[in-house]
């Protein structure tokens, strides 16, 4: 908006509203067309009658050259407009071969006979694409201006959506080089040459980086394909029909922009299948070290299964151990005790000491047999 202000105050003119998306007014002998657009800006100058020099860069001055360096941007395209009265097929081809490269000159009657269109989507030494319209006399101006309206429509949204192309040629380096990894992650997973988190690890790593492909060319292809649409129906809205037998614009923009166009979708696609096949090679090694790892769990549980038997069998050994100890000392105990009434029973101290024997370790294996089945009731 400050760079049209700029603009304006050079002619004196009335500045547009606060805010404003789209200005019309009077600049010296011109009228100014300004759009404000969703990441670009458009400005069309209207003058009255044509130089006699077709297309004279000259007549481009109405934009400052020191103006034009100081826009906030890169600027993606400029095209000049002819707009000349229709007198008759003879002239009317004479002039289409005298401006334009016959080679890529597309020529074409638009709207039932308003007008004939050409040019050749060249730019000329000062930098600029030529276009011309013949106007027959019946045409009234607001037709003509909407048929130069489609002529600029189709140039700007062409040359916006070449920017999807310029990024795909950026990435396709890079996408082929990222390409061919998850191939040799895969194969190094079949063939098992390196560990299974370590080829995870590297597919994790793919798929980071073709998200950032993602998600820093999603707008691009997006916004590429809506100016496709545009300029196609651009195109279709003209109606045209062949003149003197030359390519019609629809038939130029499907033999030099509909493969750029083409190839802006299919590394589309081709971005997405990459991703795809990477977040599948990355699911499926995940299964697999899941896998893996369930068959360690579950063999270390075995193991531990193992040694819990051996503990008990071990504490069981220890514990009979125990009673034969706990049973001597108390077969000796209870003979000590006893020993006294071997005179009166008239027994000897062997006899006293068998007679106990019995009850003594009947009594601590009954004991240590109660404890184990309680101590094998809480481990189950």
């Amino acid at each position: 908006m400050a760079h049209l202000v700029s603009l304006l105050d050079r002619y004196g003119a009335r500045h547009p509203q606060p805010g404003a998306t789209h200005y019309f007014g009077e600049i010296g002998r011109h009228r100014l067309k300004w759009e404000s657009h969703t990441e670009m800006v458009t400005s069309t100058v209207f003058a009255d009658g044509v130089s006699e020099r077709p297309f004279d860069p000259a007549d481009f001055d109405v934009f400052p050259a020191q103006w034009l360096s100081r826009a906030p941007g890169q600027r993606m395209t400029s095209a000049m407009i002819r707009v000349v009265p229709w007198t008759s097929r003879e002239a009317t081809r004479a002039d289409v071969d005298r401006w334009f490269v016959s080679e890529s000159v597309a020529v074409a009657r638009v709207l039932e006979d308003a007008g004939v269109i050409a040019g050749d989507f060249r730019i000329d030494p000062a930098g600029h694409l030529r276009f011309s319209l013949h106007v027959a006399p019946e045409t009234g101006q607001r037709r003509i201006g909407r048929i130069v309206q489609r002529l600029c429509e189709i140039e700007t949204y062409k040359a916006m959506s070449m920017l999807g192309f310029a990024r795909v040629r950026e990435m396709s380096r890079q996408m082929g080089e990222t390409d061919s990894r998850p191939s040799r992650l895969v194969d190094d997973m079949t063939s098992g040459s390196q560990p299974a988190e370590e080829t995870l690890e590297g597919l994790l790593e793919v798929s980071a980086e073709l998200e950032a492909l993602v998600a820093q060319s999603s707008f691009r292809f997006g916004a590429t394909a809506a100016y496709e649409q545009i300029v196609h129906q651009r195109i279709e809205a003209l109606r045209e029909a062949r003149f003197d037998g030359r390519q019609t614009f629809h038939e130029f923009m499907m033999r030099r922009y509909d493969p750029a166009m083409r190839t802006v979708a299919a590394t589309k696609e081709r971005l997405r299948a990459m991703s795809d096949r990477a977040m599948r090679a990355g699911d499926l090694l995940r299964t697999g070290v899941d896998v893996v790892r369930s068959a360690q769990n579950q063999a270390r549980v075995e193991s531990m299964d193992r040694r819990a038997d051996l503990q008990l069998r071990l504490q069981r050994t220890v514990e009979g151990l125990s009673v034969v100890a706990i049973s001597y000392y108390a077969v000796s105990l209870a003979g000590y005790l006893l020993y006294p009434l071997t005179g009166v029973l008239g027994v000897s101290k062997g006899m006293m000491t068998a007679a106990v024997t019995l009850p003594v370790v009947g009594g601590a294996c009954g004991g240590w047999c109660g404890a184990s089945a309680t101590s094998c009731t809480e481990a189950r």
